[in-house]
């Protein structure tokens, strides 16, 4: 069974992008997204990551609203996709390839949006 590899990203919105970049680089630590694929992104140590769902009314959050989309790093993303839509689930492959890798989208049960990534060789 082809399984995801890790997390590639964390996207969610803000009401101000340029300044909570900042904040999460100044006091946590993680670099904002390159302008460039020349530079290096963010690189996190290998270790546990904890994937744990919540219940819908959970107050952990914060706002009920809060929107957010996961990036799934993935070793073969062909094999991911023709597994998943042998699952029944819907997939969208994005036709170009970047020159940090290949793309995927689709959505959990709940609507929730995700990304699978299959970084090019270095990236």
């Amino acid at each position: 069974m082809e399984k995801v590899t890790g997390i590639g990203g964390m996207f969610f919105r803000a009401r101000d992008p340029a300044a909570l970049a900042k904040w999460y680089a100044q006091h946590l630590g993680i670099k904002p997204v390159p302008d460039s694929y020349e530079e290096l992104p963010w690189m996190q140590a290998a270790g546990p990551t904890a994937f744990a769902p919540f219940s819908q009314d959970t107050g952990y959050f914060g706002r009920p609203e809060q929107a957010w989309m996961i990036n799934f790093r993935v070793a073969n993303l062909d094999a991911m996709v023709e597994q998943l839509r042998a699952a029944g689930v819907e997939v969208e492959v994005d036709p170009e390839a970047y020159p940090n890798g290949r793309f995927a989208r689709l959505h959990d049960p709940e609507g929730n949006p995700i990304e699978l990534w299959q970084p090019e060789d270095g990236a």
